[in-house]
């Protein structure tokens, strides 16, 4: 029996075909998100697992009264009966929360689309229930605002960065500790917001030059 003809194609097809380097990139970026997910789903058990009875019902309240801006937007009422320049800060954070609030509802959420955690799954006590939100999870539209918020305050009055930040990281935990957020969703947020403060600043730089100006 005859072999069949071996042909010039045969001879110079390799044993293995090599793996495109877009289909290696990608694989390896699939594998280093699942392993982030991952983390992120440890951490989030790990926050519901811990029993913090004295704070569940202060970091409920706090997320609560974080709902829509409402902690911002109060300060930066004070912050505009304060004087020009507190009142130019409470300007830039409002134009802050606004860039923040439209890129991470109108945006972020409606790219991701990634689901809530499953907070029976993961036995969040009662206690520290909010409502969950039917929108998606990712990022954290309190945390994008109130970092905004921080930043952009922060940026203009530098002696309300440090309990603004303190404030705008006590609103992102909450939203972990009560369940309605991964941690990455948060992280997200926060470095959404800061995007968002720097975006407002330089609108307001540009608009307003002699009052913005950098010191």
């Amino acid at each position: 029996m005859s072999e069949p003809p071996t042909t010039a194609q045969d001879v110079t097809r390799p044993l293995t075909e090599p793996v495109p380097p877009a289909d290696g990139l990608r694989r390896v970026v699939s594998a280093v998100l699942g392993d982030l997910r991952t983390v992120d789903g440890a951490l989030y058990a790990a926050v519901a697992a811990t029993p913090t009875p004295t704070l569940d019902r202060a970091l409920r309240r706090l997320s609560h009264t974080a709902d829509h801006s409402k902690i911002s937007f109060a300060i930066a009422g004070a912050l505009a009966l304060a004087g020009s320049r507190p009142r130019r800060a409470a300007l830039a954070g409002v134009g802050a929360i606004a860039v923040a609030s439209a890129s991470a509802n109108l945006l972020g959420k409606r790219l991701v689309r990634r689901d809530r955690p499953d907070r029976e799954a993961a036995r969040v006590t009662v206690d520290r229930h909010v409502p969950m939100p039917t929108s998606a999870s990712f990022p954290s539209g309190h945390t994008a605002s109130a970092v905004a918020f921080a930043t952009a305050v922060g940026t203009v009055v530098p002696a309300a960065s440090v309990p603004l930040g303190a404030l705008a990281g006590a609103v992102g935990y909450s939203r972990i500790h009560t369940g309605v957020h991964y941690p990455g969703d948060v992280a997200a947020g926060a470095v959404l917001g800061i995007a968002s403060a720097a975006t407002a600043l330089a609108v307001a730089s540009a608009r307003f030059p002699a009052s913005y100006r950098r010191r």
